[in-house]
């Protein structure tokens, strides 16, 4: 029970139907859906589809994006991988050819096909109720008629002024008189309410084979771009096995790789070698979580790529002999010398979507454009923020992520679910980028190992390691005793440069017959039931 007398949001109870997600209007317009009759699948889609005007550093129709879905609850799950691949004549010697040396944000050579709409079109088609049509007019008409910038987006575009500045479109579009629109300022984007239109009216096609195509194709062939036409009409995504791992006597559930998914579940197995009956926010526990961290990320930089390519072993690296030898290497007297570290650890940006229908049909949804505002490239007449996504390449011959002909590059972003007994017990999401995996286990670690309700497990103080230093939320929110013994163990304590990732969850209480979800105070959204 919380403490109604402190700061804090209270968990939201419901029985018919809930949503929650990182802005209010999202949340909403999921809720409309559920209201109509819409199930899960239609309420995350509509709310993705806000997002992307009302949320546009975090998310859009220039994005990639991934799926779980659970139909009536069971734990038969299904997953879907809606990452985009690199152009067919992409790979480490042609771009080298072209001095090309590091995937740079705002160069074409960073956005790879964007892969959403094509997941949308297909999910609807699969497993909504509703027409894509309907399902998209809350997102044209905010688009068209307009919108309130809220607080933590308008936060987020003040950040990425100056990168939006450098793109003619983008500078238009995206900036009032070369400024970021304020917080509670009302702004339009006739450009992306005209495209989202067409893919309302004519379907996914048009994005990949029309006008919004050969506009995009355009944009980034006149930047030094490779992509084609044909890059675009061939591009789809696919259905893929969700990967799992007990713990606690619960499974988590992930997306496989591409995804970092299986960092997360990684992690987890390592942390469950250890007892939970310490502080959670105490230095051993935090130390722990952070040396796993380095350790699964560590092996996430080396081996994960497009399965395609050179396919990675979930099976024998969650393997209990793995495990035991990695969690050998976990230390609490010192910060960890022998420990691996990250080489790309940027925080990053996202929005994660969970619904739960009247059926208890669970939608488990994120959609990206990785850095906020992506690489910051909008294509003139369609309107559309194009993700660098790209970025997460490697050029390096030979490396599992090395970029490729229609390959996908490694992903951050990680739907998750939580299921026991056959049934799904808790949808849930952590956004942040590279910190998600580390976020995904911090979270369940806290509800499951410590019994922490949802609530309070987003609301604790987050840590994230970088090479050399450790990230710190909200120092003074963090335990003095923890601060302490952590910086005397060798940690570098450094603030970040904005709050780590957010999060939304909702579990199922099958005996009550109730729904219980959770919001992060981190972002502007809200969790609603009906």
């Amino acid at each position: 029970m919380r403490n109604f007398e402190q700061p804090g949001r209270s968990l939201v109870m419901s029985t018919d139907g809930m949503a929650a997600t990182s802005h209010p209007a999202s949340t909403l317009a999921a809720v409309r859906v559920l209201e109509v009759g819409g199930n899960a699948m239609d309420a995350a889609l509509a709310a993705c589809a806000v997002q992307c005007v009302v949320e546009p550093g975090s998310t859009g129709i220039g994005g990639d994006c991934f799926a779980l879905y659970s139909r009536r609850g069971s734990d038969d799950i299904v997953g879907f991988n809606g990452s985009g691949w690199a152009p067919a004549a992409a790979n480490v010697a042609a771009l080298r050819s072209r001095g090309v040396t590091t995937l740079e944000r705002q160069s074409p050579h960073a956005v790879t096909v964007p892969g959403a709409v094509d997941a949308w079109a297909m999910l609807a088609r699969d497993h909504g109720s509703l027409p894509l049509k309907q399902l998209l007019a809350p997102a044209i008409r905010l688009a068209r008629d307009g919108y309130a910038v809220a607080p933590r987006a308008a936060l987020d575009w003040a950040n990425q002024a100056q990168l939006l500045s450098l793109d003619k479109t983008s500078r238009q579009r995206m900036l009032v008189d070369g400024k970021p629109p304020r917080a509670g300022s009302v702004h339009r984007q006739p450009l992306l309410a005209r495209s989202l239109e067409a893919i309302a009216e004519a379907g996914a096609r048009v994005f990949y084979e029309g006008w919004i195509a050969e506009d995009i194709v355009a944009c980034l062939r006149g930047l030094g771009g490779l992509h084609t036409m044909d890059d675009f009409a061939q591009s789809h995504g696919e259905y893929v096995q969700p990967i799992k791992a007990s713990f606690r006597g619960y499974d988590v559930h992930e997306c496989p790789p591409n995804g970092q998914g299986v960092v997360a579940l990684l992690i987890l197995k390592m942390l469950e070698g250890f007892d939970a009956n310490d502080d959670p926010l105490g230095a051993d526990r935090l130390q722990r979580e952070i040396e796993a961290t380095r350790i699964a990320y560590a092996i996430r930089d080396a081996a994960l790529g497009d399965p395609g390519g050179q396919p990675m072993d979930v099976e024998q690296l969650l393997a209990d002999e793995s495990i035991r030898t990695l969690r050998s290497r976990i230390g609490t007297q010192r910060m960890s010398d022998g420990a691996p570290r990250m080489k790309t650890a940027e925080h990053k940006d996202t929005v994660y979507i969970c619904v739960v229908d009247k059926d208890r049909n669970c939608a488990s949804f994120i959609n990206s454009l990785f850095h906020p505002f992506g690489s910051g490239i909008m294509s003139p007449e369609s309107g559309v923020m194009l993700h660098n996504r790209g970025q997460s390449f490697v050029l390096e011959e030979g490396h599992p992520n090395a970029i490729a002909p229609h390959a996908r590059p490694m992903h951050t972003i990680i739907p998750g679910m939580v299921t026991k007994d056959g049934k799904v017990q808790m949808t849930f999401g952590v956004m942040g980028g590279h910190y998600q995996a580390m976020g995904h286990a911090h979270f369940l670690s806290k509800v499951l190992d410590y019994g922490l309700d949802m609530q309070t497990a987003i609301d604790l103080p987050r840590v994230f390691p970088r090479p050399g230093t450790l990230l710190v939320e909200a120092e003074s929110t963090l335990p003095a005793p923890a601060r302490e013994e952590l910086t005397r163990r060798g940690f570098e304590l450094v603030a970040p440069n904005w709050a780590i990732g957010g999060a939304q969850a909702i579990r199922i209480d099958w005996e009550a017959g109730s729904l219980i979800g959770a919001s992060d105070h981190r972002k502007d959204g809200c969790a609603l039931g009906i």
